[in-house]
C-alpha cells in the first residue's frame, strides 16, 4: 500500500531528474523555452490550487500575487542592482506578505466566503495593478529586463531560465504532495467540504487557511520572478491580466482539483494546447481544443482527468479501495473520558453559570446553568426550540456566549476558539449528520483522531480509526462515501468521528432521530457502551423512553431557562414541565 501511495511522486521526481539533463543534449531554444511555459504554467496552477483546490477557496486574483513577484525582482534588479537570484526569495516574501495581510482580514469574516472570496481578490489584483501604474514601480511605460545579468546554470540564457522553471514546478508540485499527505492538507480537505465542522473538529481553520495562502502566493511570486526576466520587458496591462487566473482555474479543473498532480496535467495539456499553435489561424485552433477539452472533461469527467483516471485504473486492476487500502484496527491511546492526571474525579467536568445568548432580540438561552460530572450521561431535554442545540453550539465554540461562565474541569472555555475546545476533549454529533462529503468513512474518523484530544499523524491514526468504526459497526464501510450510507449509518458515523477524538464529553445532539425501533435500540446500547468507555455524555433527545432509559440526570429548558433538573422520572411529573410538553389547562 505504501509502495502504491508513494508511486505517482517517484515517477515525477524520476521525470524531474530526467528533464534536468535535457539542456546538456542541446536542444534548439525553442524546446527549451517551450517546455519553460509549461513549466510556468503547471507552477501557477498547482500554487492557485493549494489553497483553491484543496479549501474551495477560490481566488480570481492569483495574478495579484504573480504581478507582485514580477514587478519585485524588476524593480530590486533595474533600480537597486540586487543579483537575480537574491530577488527570487525576495518575491516570494513580498507576495506571501500580502496574501498574509488579506487572509488576516478576510479570513476573520465568516461572510467572505465562495463567491465573494473570489470577487475580492479578484479586486485585489485590479487595486495592485492601479497602485504599480501610477507609481514610479512602473509608472506607464513598462520596465526592462533585458540588460538583468542571469546565472549561468545551462550552456545558454535559454537554458537558464528553463532550469529554473523546472526547479520551481517541481517545488509547487513537491508541495502539493506533501500538503495533501500532511494534517495540513486533511484540514483543508476539511474545510473544503464543511468549514464550521472543521473547525468544531480541531481544525485550527484561521490558521491553516493562512498557511496555505501564504505557500501558494509565495510559490507565484517565485514564479513571477523568473517570469519577469524571461520576458525581458514587463508591463501592468500584461503582468495583471485576468488571463492568468482564468487559465489558472481552467488547468486545475481540467485536471482535478482534489489531486496533487491535477493542476500540473491540466497545466501540460493547456499550456502545449494553447503553444503549438502560435501563428495566424493555428492560434484559434489551441483555444478551440481547450474549449473543446474542457467542455468534455466537465460533462464526463467531472472529477477531472487525474482522479477519474486513477479510479477507473484500480477498477481495471480489479482493487476495490477497501482491499486496496485495507487497515488493521489499533486500540485507541486513550480512553475517551480519560481523565487528566490530577484531575478532581468528584468536582463537575462540565460547569455551565447563568449562560446567556442573543440572536438580535431572541434570547435563545436566558441564564442556563448546569453541571456535568465525570462519567453521567445528563439528559437534555425541552420543546422545540427551548434552546438545546443552542446550548452546545456556544459550549462547544460554534458561538460565543453573551455572558456567564462554561468551565471545563475548572478551566473557563467560554471565550475560546471552536478547536481549541475540541483539543480539550469536548466532542460533539449534529442533528443531521454532517459529514466531509469527499472524505471516505475512514478519512472523516482519522482527521477527528488527528485533530482531538491526542493530536497525531494521520497515518498513525488510521488503525485506531478502524477500531471506532469497528465500535460502532461499520467497519465495513470504512472506505466508502457519507453519500453512499444510509441515514442510520451516518448517525454512527458521526458517532465514530466523535469518539476519535478521545472526548471527556461528548454531546449527542437528536442521534436518534429519524431512525426505525430495532435501530434505535442498538444506538441506546451503543450509548451505553460509549459511557463504559469513561466518557461524559449530554443526551439531547425527544425520544422520552430512551432519555429515561438512559439518563442519570435530567436538564429541562423551556424558552432557554432551566425549568427543571434532578432524577428523570422525578422531573417528569413536575408541573412545569408537563405543561411545557403539554400546555396549561387554562391555555
Amino acid at each position: 500500500m505504501k509502495r502504491s501511495r508513494h508511486a505517482g511522486i517517484a515517477i515525477v521526481a524520476v521525470a524531474a531528474v530526467a528533464l534536468l539533463f535535457l539542456p546538456a543534449a542541446r536542444i534548439p531554444a525553442f524546446y527549451e523555452s517551450f517546455l519553460y511555459l509549461i513549466f510556468y504554467w503547471i507552477a501557477l496552477a498547482t500554487s492557485w490550487n493549494i489553497l483553491s483546490g484543496y479549501a474551495h477557496y477560490l481566488s480570481f486574483g492569483h495574478g495579484a500575487f504573480f504581478g507582485a513577484g514580477v514587478y519585485t525582482t524588476a524593480t530590486l534588479t533595474t533600480k537597486y542592482d540586487i543579483a537575480f537570484l537574491w530577488t527570487v526569495p525576495a518575491a516570494a516574501a513580498v507576495a506571501a506578505l500580502l496574501a498574509a495581510g488579506i487572509g488576516a482580514v478576510v479570513f476573520r469574516l465568516d461572510r467572505l466566503r465562495g463567491e465573494l472570496f473570489a470577487l475580492l481578490t479578484l479586486a485585489v489584483a485590479f487595486v495592485l495593478a492601479t497602485i504599480v501604474l501610477n507609481t514610479p514601480i512602473d509608472g506607464g511605460p513598462g520596465v526592462y529586463l533585458s540588460s538583468v545579468p542571469l546565472p549561468k546554470f545551462g550552456v545558454g540564457p535559454t537554458a537558464t531560465i528553463y532550469l529554473m522553471g523546472l526547479v520551481l514546478a517541481v517545488i509547487a508540485v513537491g508541495a502539493a504532495y506533501f500538503i495533501a499527505r500532511s494534517r495540513l492538507g486533511l484540514g483543508l480537505f476539511a474545510i473544503h467540504d464543511d468549514e464550521d465542522v472543521a473547525e468544531a473538529k480541531g481544525v485550527p481553520t484561521f490558521r491553516y487557511k493562512m498557511i496555505a495562502f501564504a505557500v501558494s502566493a509565495a510559490i507565484a511570486g517565485a514564479v513571477g520572478a523568473v517570469h519577469a526576466v524571461y520576458v525581458g520587458y514587463v508591463t501592468v496591462g500584461g503582468t495583471f491580466d485576468i488571463n492568468v487566473a482564468v487559465y489558472v482555474v481552467l488547468m486545475s479543473v481540467l485536471g482535478g482539483m482534489r489531486h496533487w498532480l491535477g493542476p500540473a496535467v491540466g497545466a501540460t495539456v493547456i499550456a502545449a494546447s494553447l503553444y503549438a499553435f502560435t501563428s495566424g489561424d493555428q492560434v484559434i485552433i489551441g483555444r478551440a481544443i481547450v474549449a473543446l477539452g474542457l467542455i468534455l472533461v466537465i460533462v464526463l469527467l467531472p472529477d477531472g482527468v487525474v482522479p477519474t483516471a486513477l479510479a477507473r485504473w484500480r477498477r481495471w486492476l480489479r482493487l476495490p479501495p477497501a482491499k486496496a487500502a485495507a487497515v488493521a484496527a489499533a486500540p485507541p491511546r486513550m480512553a475517551p473520558g480519560e481523565a487528566v492526571v490530577g484531575a478532581d474525579a468528584a468536582a463537575p467536568v462540565l460547569a455551565c453559570a447563568d449562560v446567556q445568548k442573543s440572536f438580535g432580540g431572541i434570547h435563545a438561552l436566558r441564564g442556563v446553568s448546569l453541571a456535568l460530572h465525570p462519567g453521567e450521561i445528563l439528559g437534555l431535554v425541552g420543546p422545540n426550540g427551548s434552546g438545546k442545540t443552542t446550548l452546545i453550539n456556544v459550549i462547544t465554540g460554534q458561538y460565543r456566549r453573551d455572558s456567564g461562565s462554561i468551565a471545563l474541569a475548572g478551566r473557563e472555555i467560554g471565550g475560546l476558539a471552536a478547536h481549541r475546545i475540541a483539543a480539550l476533549g469536548v466532542a460533539r454529533t449534529y442533528q443531521i449528520p454532517r459529514p466531509f462529503a469527499h472524505l471516505t468513512a475512514l478519512d472523516n474518523v482519522v482527521l477527528a483522531g488527528s485533530f482531538g484530544r491526542l493530536r497525531g499523524d494521520p497515518d498513525t491514526m488510521r488503525g485506531e480509526a478502524q477500531y471506532w468504526l469497528e465500535f460502532a459497526g461499520l467497519g465495513g464501510h470504512a472506505h466508502r462515501l457519507p453519500g453512499e450510507l444510509n441515514l442510520h449509518q451516518r448517525k454512527f458515523l458521526e458517532l465514530a468521528r466523535a469518539l476519535a477524538a478521545r472526548p471527556r464529553i461528548l454531546m449527542l445532539d437528536e442521534v436518534l432521530a429519524g431512525l426505525t425501533p430495532n435501530e434505535i435500540e442498538t444506538a441506546i446500547a451503543l450509548v451505553r457502551r460509549i459511557r463504559d468507555t469513561g466518557a461524559a455524555i449530554v443526551f439531547v433527545e425527544h425520544n422520552m423512553r430512551a432519555v429515561l432509559q438512559l439518563s442519570d440526570r435530567l436538564v429541562v429548558l423551556n424558552y432557554g431557562q432551566v425549568i427543571a433538573a434532578g432524577k428523570p422520572r422525578d422531573v417528569v411529573r413536575e408541573p412545569d414541565v408537563i405543561a411545557a410538553y403539554l400546555g396549561s389547562a387554562n391555555a
